[in-house]
């Protein structure tokens, strides 16, 4: 049974490849149909149908013939081959008596045009063909008007119009479903892409945030304790203390980190790492020792407390904007950082007086690497705006707008860096 089964399945695709085969088969079927009807006499009231009693005249012969072979091109001209099987039909049906069933040709080439065709060329021509052909029976065929074969003519044309008209709607429906299923896939891919996008840009902006802030750190401390080394050890044992220090704090966040993007299957667990503007005072503790002045006004400790997204996106602005401050502002720079709730949005705020390292590096360059890229990613992500540039009469400034009620940026929503225009 499979194997019949496979065999018929593969019958079926040889067929659709070669379509012409396919329709010299069914012309054959056809012609074959009717020579074998043309030797059938149908009795009438005298007795049933019988077979052998009558034989077609050469003409109708003839006729038969043609219409089998028009049918071969009935997809590839199927107008065309309808005016020819109809006009064979009509002819037979005037001049055959009794008449012979070419008009079985007619029929197929009606059956094809409906379902190759729009519903109202099926309803004009069917009806149109369905005239012409039961006239022609009725008004000039040699058997009564009313007689059944005429009936017959006409049932048979309709039944072929409304057969082709129906499997043209299924054919458009299934194509209809086919094609809502590939773009249905197609906006599932897209969307998978674009989820491993934002989560990758998450990643590197989460583990350039940890890692940065705190390299910077050890990187100043370590050169620290190599200048001082040889002529003040303690104040050299301090820096090392420093650098042991913010080493391990960005281990600990980098475990933290890499703990949260091992977790699998827990749609409570959070997303981003855990630190906020409580932890602000250990962030600003940290760069102090590393020699930096920093000033801190906080006004966002009364309840309600922010959001957890909101609150760290403030954290990771000022811990990215401080680092910035300690690698890029030169010696003896100052840094002030303000944390202020304005209605619905909090506004963060770090600003510096210096005028750039001291290898000559100016404020403009801050924006080289991915900190205020990140920076900005972050805040307009949850529907803010941040712009970063230098300030006027010396140093910079970062100055971002948090919503209180955190959103997701809408896609096609231009960012803030559009909207600002800056490069910072």
């Amino acid at each position: 049974m499979t194997t019949l089964g496979t065999g018929v399945l593969r019958v079926r695709h040889w067929l659709r490849a070669h379509p012409l085969a396919l329709d010299g088969a069914l012309a054959l079927a056809v012609l074959v149909a009717m020579l074998v009807a043309s030797y059938v006499d149908p009795g009438g009231h005298h007795g049933p149908p019988t077979f052998g009693t009558r034989t077609p005249a050469p003409s109708s012969l003839l006729l038969m013939t043609l219409g089998g072979l028009a049918l071969v091109r009935r997809r590839r001209e199927p107008m065309a081959v309808l005016a020819v099987t109809v006009a064979l039909a009509f002819v037979e049906l005037v001049t055959a008596d009794p008449p012979t069933p070419v008009v079985m040709s007619a029929v197929i080439a009606l059956y094809t045009v409906a379902a190759r065709t729009d519903r109202p060329t099926t309803w004009r021509v069917g009806l149109l063909t369905m005239a012409a052909l039961t006239a022609g029976a009725m008004l000039f065929g040699s058997a009564p008007w009313y007689g059944q074969e005429n009936l017959g003519v006409f049932a048979w044309t309709g039944m072929a119009a409304a057969a082709g008209d129906a499997v043209r709607s299924r054919r458009a429906f299934v194509d209809a479903i086919r094609e809502r299923a590939e773009r249905a896939e197609r906006t599932r891919e897209e969307e998978a892409r674009r989820r491993v996008a934002e989560e990758r840009l998450r990643i590197a902006r989460d583990l350039h945030d940890v890692v940065a802030h705190h390299i910077a750190l050890v990187n100043v401390q370590a050169g620290v304790a190599a200048h001082i080394m040889d002529k003040r050890p303690d104040q050299a044992k301090q820096a090392l203390a420093h650098v042991r220090e913010a080493s391990r704090s960005a281990l600990n966040e980098l475990r933290a980190t890499v703990g949260l993007l091992r977790q699998s299957g827990d749609p409570e667990a959070p997303t981003e790492p855990a630190p906020g503007l409580a932890l602000l005072g250990q962030l600003v503790a940290s760069v102090r020792q590393a020699g930096l002045s920093v000033e801190v006004a906080c006004a966002v400790g009364e309840e309600p407390p922010l959001p957890a997204a909101v609150d760290l996106a403030a954290y990771r602005v000022i811990q990215e904007a401080l680092t910035n401050v300690r690698k890029h502002a030169g010696p003896g720079a100052r840094a002030e950082v303000s944390v202020v709730r304005v209605g619905a949005t909090a506004e963060v705020m770090v600003l510096d007086d210096g005028r750039g390292n001291a290898a000559g590096t100016p404020q403009a360059t801050r924006g080289g690497g991915h900190g205020l890229l990140g920076m900005r990613e972050r805040v307009t992500a949850l529907g803010g705006t941040l712009t970063a540039g230098p300030r006027y009469g010396g140093g910079f400034r970062v100055h971002a707008i948090l919503p209180v009620e955190a959103r997701a940026q809408e896609p096609g929503r231009p960012g803030a860096a559009d909207r600002t225009g800056e490069n910072a």
